[in-house]
């Protein structure tokens, strides 16, 4: 699989004030543009073309992002059932490598039940578009996956990811505007590292890269947001088989009762030395503490 490079940050001339005194300069800013996801199947002879959805990202990794949101939203379970997926090469089409074109095997048929969307998706908003509050919990292949494993983490390996998290950040440290999901081993080293102007978008491009190498379930590692866990990006989580997810930022109360119900132990407000367990405390190996 392979991507078309393209330009996730842009230098724009801004005047900048301090105190009483404006001058100018250049600031670098996180590109946003939108990204159409289409995809083709149905038996030969026979094959259809159906326009997904139009997400705003920033350019790069876009087919990760294709393959990953395709599998998140339940529409697809299985890289091998993907034959071709490439930027649009048809020259009549305008902005060409803002469309991402998959194409299924003939003998398999997309489930598209779930993927009851308007064609547009804010970078903020993962779930915007959705038909029903059905809809959005779409059902894992890996659902209960995560309890039945034996995972045990100390907190000396989580108070390490946020750092690590940070020096994998090309594009924040540039820019501090953009989200990131990263992927770590059980001992706390780095596996992958995704960003974007999206937080569910740099999820989706991080499960996508994860598909493409044949590595799911992700049961077997630690997933680190860079931000707030919200809603959906623990139900991607879980359609990925993912056993911890840790977040800098705060839980919403959806985010926990979700983990809860597929066996996620959820963390929020990792720091370097502090983090609170919202959800399947029994993973983390801390002692008791004693009050006075």
């Amino acid at each position: 699989m392979r991507d078309i490079p393209s330009v996730s940050i842009k230098h724009l001339p801004v005047k900048k004030v301090s105190g009483f005194i404006a001058s100018p300069a250049l600031d670098i800013l996180s590109v946003e543009e939108p990204l159409e996801i289409r995809i083709i199947y149905g038996p030969a002879g026979a094959r259809v073309q159906k326009n997904i959805s139009v997400t705003m990202r920033t350019p790069g990794n876009d087919l990760e992002l294709a393959l990953g949101f395709l599998f998140t939203e339940g529409i697809l379970s299985s890289r091998e059932d993907v034959t071709v997926i490439a930027h649009l090469a048809m020259a009549c089409e305008f902005d060409k490598e803002n469309i991402v074109c998959v194409e299924f095997s003939d003998r398999f048929m997309p489930n598209l039940s779930q993927s009851e969307r308007n064609f547009y998706t804010t970078s903020s908003c993962g779930v915007c578009g959705k038909g029903s509050i059905q809809s959005i919990r779409t059902s894992s292949i890996y659902s209960g996956l995560g309890c039945e494993q034996e995972l045990r983490l100390s907190p000396e390996t989580l108070y390490q990811l946020p750092r690590k998290l940070r020096l994998a950040q090309s594009n924040f440290s540039a820019t501090g505007g953009i989200h990131a999901s990263g992927l770590f081993t059980m001992e706390g080293e780095t596996l992958m590292v995704r960003e974007d102007v999206g937080r569910h978008n740099a999820l989706d491009k991080l499960i996508g890269a994860a598909l493409a190498s044949d590595l799911l379930p992700l049961d077997r590692y630690i997933l680190l947001l860079s931000g707030r866990a919200s809603f959906e990006l623990i139900q991607k989580a879980a359609m990925a088989g993912i056993a911890i997810v840790a977040a800098i930022g705060a839980p919403s109360s959806l985010a926990v009762e979700l983990a809860a119900e597929f066996g996620i132990t959820l963390l929020g407000f990792l720091k370097e030395d502090r983090f609170n367990i919202y959800a399947s405390n029994d993973r983390i190996l801390i002692p008791t503490s004693h009050e006075n």
